[in-house]
């Protein structure tokens, strides 16, 4: 199939690819207000809605397969969080209490927590979505930061019974819960994205490699362990 085929309404190469990019823009800046409405309306914990944006944030890859690769476009992937870098700048150093940022992406409503875990975030995203775009190691390292770490702290803080601690308290069951939600965020997205790169025992071996990072790693500074970790697993192994 030509480029002319495969491309949305017969549209040129970067116009398929803008066309893709504003999609994730929507899907992306839609998170914010809606976990706003339920933190302000339905009493949904800041916690919660923080790590449910995480998972989302990670999420985006899913439009990773819709970027057509012939030219410099599909770095478009990136756009969305270049945007959000500046954003989160902007709103670590001046946003208001009651700002949507604030409420819904900090554990405490903390503006400068912007400036911390969640940037490190969306800088990681941008190297997965250039350096290693369409890799496994990319792939991966997204998979994992995005549902692992997202799911971690909502089991463990509330089902967490078996604590243990290294540089930060954590739980045995969300240790369980990371593991768990990146051998199957890891699986999903490789199948979708990279299909048959990557044996699903290397994927396995990789999600506990991450787990047992994410376990002795600081909190904040796991957005950054954890994908190193992943990245560097992918590749030696």
């Amino acid at each position: 199939m030509d480029t002319l085929q495969s491309t949305f309404f017969s549209l040129p190469v970067v116009w398929h690819n803008a066309l893709v990019t504003l999609m994730t823009f929507v899907y992306v800046f839609s998170v914010p207000p809606l976990m706003d409405y339920f933190v302000t309306n339905h009493a949904l914990p800041r916690d919660i809605s923080r790590k449910i944006t995480h998972i989302c944030a990670g999420s985006v890859i899913v439009f990773l397969p819709l970027f057509i690769d012939t030219d410099w476009s599909h770095y478009l992937n990136i756009t969305v969080f270049a945007v959000w870098t500046l954003l989160l700048i902007q709103k670590g150093l001046f946003a208001a209490d009651d700002d949507q940022a604030v409420k819904t992406m900090t554990r405490t409503g903390d503006k400068r927590e912007l400036l911390k875990g969640t940037l490190y975030f969306v800088v990681v995203a941008m190297i997965c979505g250039t350096v290693y775009y369409k890799q496994p190691a990319g792939v991966l390292a997204m998979a994992v930061l995005g549902w692992g770490d997202g799911l971690a702290p909502i089991i463990g803080t509330r089902f967490g019974r078996l604590k243990y601690r290294v540089l930060s308290d954590k739980s045995v069951e969300g240790s369980l819960a990371f593991l768990v939600g990146s051998i199957a965020a890891g699986l999903f997205f490789v199948q979708l994205i990279v299909p048959g790169s990557i044996a699903t025992d290397k994927i396995i071996l990789i999600a506990v490699i991450a787990t047992i990072v994410e376990g002795v790693s600081p909190k904040e500074v796991d957005n950054l362990t954890i994908p190193v970790a992943v990245i560097a697993a992918a590749r030696f192994l």
